[in-house]
């Protein structure tokens, strides 16, 4: 779910990439606020960022179009506030080395992915005020965070296309085009809830320690 360069106007991708300052001057600024260490999670951060790079480089054909996995909800999960900033080098480096998205562009997609991703990390820290942790239960809150992360992605991308279709494109085409796009990713947000759970509940078993998130 990358916007190419050249479709937003100039204005829209110069507030993405304020937005996109903006989303890094936080996490940055909430990570020294969170961590004693913070080149502590560097390593985690790095190896989730290569795991975004290539996981959301691999397309999956679900007619009627091919749409990739994001895995923002994985990271957010995971990584918390350090989420933002790996979707940022994850994205740079498929724009510079895959033309995936656009130089230009990549604030806008940046922030189309990162910002979800902060906020299925406090969706899956809101699992700490419901008790007990059970196996159930953090199960269930890493497949909500997983999806909705997806699910917010999609609202922002179907927001941006919508509101900024060229004068000179077929409007009622492009619409159609833009709803095919975003009802197939339905079963994208259905297949990253499992997954993120899934990863969860394996490092609950093997290492719990790598369940970061927002603490």
């Amino acid at each position: 779910m990358h916007i190419a360069d050249g479709f937003l106007p100039a204005p829209v991708s110069l507030l993405g990439y304020a937005m996109t300052g903006g989303g890094v001057w936080f996490s940055l600024r909430q990570i020294q606020r969170t961590y004693r260490d913070p080149q502590e999670h560097i390593p985690k951060a790095s190896l989730l960022t290569a795991a975004f790079f290539v996981g959301s480089l691999v397309s999956v054909p679900i007619p009627p179009a091919s749409v990739h996995l994001l895995l923002n909800g994985l990271l957010g999960v995971l990584l918390g506030y350090y989420a933002f900033p790996a979707i940022l080098v994850g994205l740079f480096f498929q724009a510079v080395m895959f033309q995936h998205g656009g130089m230009v562009s990549l604030g806008v997609n940046a922030a189309m992915i990162g910002f979800p991703a902060l906020v299925s990390a406090y969706l899956f820290k809101l699992r700490l005020s419901f008790g007990e942790e059970t196996r159930r239960k953090l199960g269930l809150f890493a497949f909500m965070a997983g999806g909705l992360a997806v699910g917010l992605s999609t609202i922002i991308f179907f927001a941006l296309i919508v509101t900024t279709i060229p004068a000179d494109v077929d409007i009622s085409l492009e619409r159609s085009a833009t709803v095919a796009l975003v009802v197939s990713q339905i079963p994208i947000m259905l297949i990253e809830g499992a997954f993120t759970s899934m990863v969860v509940l394996f490092l609950r078993q093997v290492k719990p320690s790598l369940i970061g998130g927002i603490s």
